[in-house]
């Protein structure tokens, strides 16, 4: 094998069968790869979470567990999904494929193997696999700064945790895509992560801030958009980090944006973000009731702030949850 990584990459050869087993392993360990193996798929499960290996091959006709039960499981499974799977078809096994497909393989190989073959499907989705591991890696990153940003301030409790869950409820009453979806809860862990850049005494002051003040705390949606800009993954989260407190009428920050100007994206996570923030206790205030809340975003919307289409939608929204709510209470005697 040609200089992968400074780690020797490890390969998992599941297959019932030794011989096959035997055959892959002498081929893969003469590329230079540190070879695993399992004779079933409960052993593949096993050898999966204590050795974490770079890259399965996975024989689909197995007695018990077949390849295609263990490949859902890996991939379902959060420590998992990001291993790469290839499945051992027959050569003519069509049916098998499309079933590898929606069990979520990554590739697939049939026997015999060509050497050829196998060593540039394998070091082509480990090399993949570890890019994703470290874009992985940096998204646990910035997720902790936020949680970190968020321990700051103790009058906001579980502020992003409910944005989070608004944030998948409103985006699917909206009919947006999984990956707006997607998006809008990652914005609401991320939103403020750029108060990181925030002295604690501009962010933590009890009383109202000064001019100067208020201009260092509006930074920190461009400090939130530095941080997360370089990952690519973010690329739909960005918008709503740098634009959620822009207004309809241009009166927002940090561009002074007008109308549908605005990313959706960010225009609808704000009806959440203030909504929550009108609904929660804090020290300086009661929380408001959802009637209340739902009133001020009128007042707003009268003023020019909001969007009168989406402040519909979310009262709509709104309305249908507390609705939700009050049958899911119990029913008194």
């Amino acid at each position: 094998m040609n200089h992968l990584a400074s780690e020797r990459a490890k390969v998992l050869v599941v297959d019932d069968h030794p011989s096959s087993r035997i055959t892959a392993v002498a081929l893969l360990s003469m590329e230079g790869y540190e070879v695993l193996e399992a004779d079933s798929g409960p052993a593949a499960l096993r050898v999966t979470a204590d050795k974490n290996p770079d890259l399965i091959l996975l024989d689909v006709m197995m007695p018990g567990m077949d390849g295609f039960e263990v490949c859902r499981s890996l991939k379902q499974n959060e420590q998992t999904r990001l291993t790469p799977i290839i499945f051992i078809t027959a050569l003519d096994d069509r049916r098998a494929r499309l079933r590898g497909i929606e069990a979520g393989g990554d590739d697939f190989l049939t026997k015999p193997f060509d050497q050829l073959e196998l060593s540039a499907r394998v070091r082509s989705l480990v090399r993949q696999k570890r890019l994703n591991q470290d874009l992985d890696h940096a998204e646990q990153v910035l997720f902790s700064i936020a949680r970190t940003v968020e321990s700051r301030d103790p009058n906001t409790g579980d502020h992003c945790e409910r944005l989070v869950m608004q944030g998948k409820a409103f985006g699917e009453f909206l009919g947006l895509a999984a990956h707006e979806v997607r998006d809008l809860m990652w914005g609401g862990y991320l939103h403020d992560i750029g108060k990181v850049g925030i002295p604690d005494a501009v962010l933590l002051k009890p009383g109202k801030l000064t001019a100067e003040e208020w201009t260092i705390m509006q930074q920190h949606v461009l400090i939130g958009e530095k941080i997360c800009q370089p990952l690519r993954t973010m690329r739909g989260v960005v918008p709503i980090i740098r634009y959620h407190h822009e207004r309809w009428d241009g009166s927002g920050y940090p561009d002074g944006l007008v109308g549908d100007s605005i990313p959706l994206l960010a225009q609808v996570f704000q009806m959440i973000d203030i909504y929550d923030a009108l609904t929660s206790d804090r020290p300086y205030k009661s929380a408001m009731t959802p009637a209340e809340a739902l009133e001020v975003f009128d007042n707003e919307t009268d003023k020019g702030w909001r969007n009168p289409t989406l402040v519909q939608q979310f009262k709509d929204f709104i309305v249908a949850t507390e609705m939700r709510h009050m049958d899911l209470l119990p029913k008194s005697a």
